[in-house]
């Protein structure tokens, strides 16, 4: 099932430990029913998905605006070889582009990948 059919952008809404939401724009792409999403080892929303996975999606431009409504949902970090192919469809939907951010964003660690299961 395709929820966000050629979409280049979601808003992803974390909650900070102290309940007040964090809303960042990512790249994504969608594969067996889930929402996926890579991103660094040491940035905030990894960070809040371990303490509180519960989250929040929307269609967004680049810049987080939402273009829909949100769908609330699960998030887990996923690791191994599930990991890399997500890894590998991300690079395939957003080309060079990924590469060129891969680059500078190297100092944040390592890649993580989320999984989203949308609360449908």
């Amino acid at each position: 099932m395709v929820i966000f059919h050629n979409e280049k952008y979601v808003v992803l809404e974390t909650l900070r430990k102290n309940g007040v939401s964090v809303k960042t724009p990512v790249w994504f792409v969608e594969e067996d029913g889930l929402i996926w999403v890579v991103t660094r080892k040491f940035t905030g929303k990894v960070k809040r998905i371990k303490n509180n996975n519960k989250i929040k999606i929307a269609v967004s431009n680049f810049s987080g605006k939402p273009k829909g409504d949100y769908l609330s949902g699960t998030a887990q970090i996923v690791e191994g070889d599930l990991a890399s192919k997500i890894i590998h469809l991300r690079n395939t939907k957003y080309g060079i582009m990924a590469k060129l951010i891969g680059i500078f964003s190297a100092k944040k660690g390592s890649y993580v990948v989320i999984s989203i299961k949308p609360d449908l």
